[in-house]
């Protein structure tokens, strides 16, 4: 018999319900490494042979839980929250705590029986927390940013200190994911391959590299589909023609980082600059071609790293063959 495990992660703390035929055992643990052991016990793994952990996917609050059960060979799932969401709403669940949101997870992962977890590779986990603590630092540099606009003139000098420290920062992180990079064969070949993509620089390759090198994809279009790049469709029945639009649900501070690429991409790439003159031509809001390069941007990354081969354009060989 298969055990279920709901665990509903906060920053302090966590809550865990087991799920053993039809009944409940909850407990709450601190979310640290004292409490992850304590977990490990009060589950009694060792004399339990099938054991099944979900918890969802909430930023770094979860990962090092998730890592830690993963290492004592148990089965876990970290899941997008919005599909917790939807089977709250399936079950019309009314209450709201931490407790009942553990036993929804427990159910959840008995209904839906979610695919296994692994924790990224080693390397990959550094420049994963280089890059986000980049974008940490950027986040405070435009807040300090937006107050010398207002500051006080007695406080102006605080904040310009502060403002060439975080630049400071922020090019020391840099240089380290840079080396990060370098010193791994496996990364370095990578990001080549993502920099051979004209519109890619080093900045945003280093981005999506800690985002693509986590994961597992058989297809490019679930790599748009997780990054909430893919177009919704909004019809029913023959009245309701609503417009179609980005899903955006999944990481939006990678869609983000893919705006200013596929803008460069749209002028300097001769494939994706093709493709969106088709596009426009074809009576296309410029946001709309905007949305479809970051996706057509997207396929192009995923084939070279698929590959194992640097970017060539089509547009230009076809051109040369002309000449």
């Amino acid at each position: 018999m298969t055990v279920y495990i709901g665990i509903d992660i906060a920053s302090k703390k966590f809550d865990a319900a087991e799920l053993c035929d039809g009944a409940y055992r909850c407990k709450i643990f601190e979310n640290t490494p004292a409490g992850f052991t304590a977990l490990y016990k009060w589950l009694k793994a060792d004399s339990i042979p099938d054991i099944h952990v979900c918890l969802e996917a909430t930023g770094n609050y979860g990962t090092a839980l998730a890592t830690f059960l993963y290492e004592k060979n148990l089965k876990v799932s970290v899941v997008n929250p919005s599909r917790i969401k939807g089977f709250a709403v399936s079950e019309l669940t009314r209450t709201k705590t931490d407790k009942a949101d553990s036993r929804l997870i427990a159910r959840f992962c008995k209904a839906a029986q979610p695919a296994p977890w692994r924790p990224a590779p080693a390397p990959v986990r550094r420049l994963q927390a280089l890059v986000r603590r980049v974008g940490a630092l950027n986040g405070m540099l435009r807040m300090e940013c937006n107050r010398r606009e207002n500051a006080d003139i007695d406080a102006q000098e605080s904040v310009e200190r502060m403002i060439n420290h975080l630049k400071m920062e922020i090019e020391s992180v840099r240089r380290a994911i840079k080396d990060h990079i370098s010193s791994d064969p496996d990364l370095k070949n990578q990001d080549d391959l993502l920099q051979s993509v004209p519109g890619i620089g080093a900045v945003s390759a280093s981005l999506i590299l800690s985002f693509m090198a986590g994961k597992e994809f058989a297809k490019a279009k679930e790599v748009t589909a997780f990054l909430g790049l893919n177009p919704r469709h909004h019809q029913s029945g023959t009245s309701v023609r609503g417009k179609t639009r980005m899903s955006k649900m999944g990481d939006a501070r990678l869609r983000c980082a893919l705006y200013m690429p596929a803008l460069v991409a749209l002028k300097h790439n001769p494939d994706i600059r093709a493709f969106g003159q088709r596009l426009l031509t074809a009576g296309k809001p410029r946001m709309v071609v905007v949305g479809a390069v970051m996706r057509k941007l997207i396929h192009i990354l995923f084939g070279v790293l698929k590959s194992g081969t640097g970017f060539s354009s089509r547009v230009a060989v076809k051109e040369a063959i002309k000449q």
